[in-house]
């Protein structure tokens, strides 16, 4: 058998955490207790297609009281897995800090491709500006939040150019975003086995790379990558900063930290991660 090559070894995270179906069953687990103990509504469509799939729903639970914003998280998975049920966990510290939080699915690679997805997560942030009013929630008040292939994607509906996509919205459509090990180069991505799902070539990999497109407002953008994550992570996560800096409002310093167990750190009330994303909605 033939050993990874140096970029399989940096972006497959799964071949760096033997133990990461023991981490996925634990998020399950976490998040079946959110749904059923908290107040939520469950698979929402946002897509208003005559043929609607799993794929384009998305879960809200409401904040305790006062909703005094609304976040969106967009889950990882390299776009070809995990769904948004995996991530119910992650409602309990933010309803309690009076956050709204919607959870939100998309198609999977290779039944679509990552533009698609994209195109995917401007219906759910348009559905959610439109209807944020029907859960006690400011569509003034929308951020976004994603891990891994989530955090490209944050980063993607922060370049969005909104009032090109739909009259009716503003050009800032989401005062803020986190993106935590975020891809934001997809052209590795093509020296690594995950292409064979994600069906990139060059050009694609350039247009849906948010590295090489400027911001499109001045809404305030951090980062996170964990301290034990590959040095391609971590040069994504530096490389975002500086293309990004006129928007740029900081990273989180996340060591000891891999890949997978950084983003629990969000549902942690004590944690960095979880106060940067409170400090990012003006809630400190």
């Amino acid at each position: 058998m033939q050993a990874p090559s140096h970029l399989e070894l940096q972006y497959n995270a799964r071949l760096s955490i033997p133990e990461h179906p023991l981490i996925f069953a634990h998020w399950a687990a976490r998040s079946r207790e959110a749904r059923e103990t908290l107040p939520c509504v469950l698979d929402i469509a946002y897509d208003d297609a005559a043929v609607k799939t799993a794929g384009t729903t998305l879960d809200v639970f409401p904040a305790e009281g006062a909703s005094r914003a609304l976040l969106m998280y967009i889950h990882g998975g390299y776009w070809r897995s995990l769904d948004k049920s995996d991530f119910s966990y992650l409602a309990p510290a933010f309803r309690a800090a009076g956050v709204t939080l919607a959870i939100v699915n998309y198609d999977l690679c290779p039944r679509v491709s990552i533009a698609q997805i994209v195109g995917q997560m401007l219906q759910a942030s348009t559905w959610l500006w439109r209807n944020a009013a029907a859960f006690g929630a400011d569509p003034l008040r929308m951020y976004v939040a994603g891990h891994s292939a989530g955090g490209h994607l944050t980063a993607m509906m922060l370049a969005a150019r909104w009032r090109r996509y739909a009259a009716d919205l503003p050009p800032r459509l989401f005062q803020g975003g986190l993106a935590v090990s975020g891809i934001f180069d997809l052209a590795p991505l093509l020296e690594v086995t995950v292409n064979q799902d994600l069906r990139l070539d060059r050009a694609e990999a350039d247009r849906v790379s948010p590295a090489l497109m400027p911001p499109a407002t001045d809404a305030p953008f951090m980062t996170a990558v964990g301290g034990l994550e590959s040095d391609e992570f971590k040069r994504q996560n530096a490389l975002i900063a500086k293309r990004w800096a006129s928007c740029f409002a900081g990273d989180i310093a996340m060591p000891g930290f891999n890949h997978l167990t950084v983003i629990e750190e969000l549902a942690n009330p004590a944690s960095p991660l979880f106060a940067g994303a409170i400090k990012l909605m003006g809630l400190g």
